[in-house]
């Protein structure tokens, strides 16, 4: 298996990661979007976020709300309720108990992860 699987990780945690960019504050589209691809997740395009996004707003785990601005086009802009940040919590927490022990199982096959610069650690913890 020599292809990039980010992708379709991705899509099975996307939901979680946009709940979570949501805790500091109401926001629209294209900043979560940017954020998401400022913590190193990559180019996450409108086709892929904003079904995202409605999904959530159907589910009761964000609202949203249509603001005009003066220049451009208007925006929506989404805020966690508060099904959405126990959601959050509950899925989140169970998503790092799968990420832990996906890590432990790596672990035995002696799998190196990238660190950030200035780290000295090597292997999976």
């Amino acid at each position: 298996m020599t292809s990039d699987r980010r992708a379709s990780w991705l899509k099975g945690v996307l939901d979680l990661l946009v709940l979570a960019s949501l805790t500091a504050g109401e926001n629209y589209g294209y900043e979560i979007a940017k954020d998401l691809a400022e913590s190193g997740l990559g180019q996450i395009k409108g086709g892929t976020l904003y079904p995202v996004l409605n999904r959530l707003e159907e589910a009761g785990l964000v609202t949203a709300e249509f603001r005009a601005t003066e220049r451009g086009p208007g925006r929506r802009y989404y805020r966690l309720t508060d099904l959405g940040r126990q959601t959050l919590a509950e899925q989140g927490g169970l998503w790092l108990g799968f990420e832990e022990s996906v890590r432990a199982v790596l672990a035995r096959g002696h799998v190196e992860t990238p660190q950030p610069a200035g780290s000295h650690e090597g292997k999976l913890r």
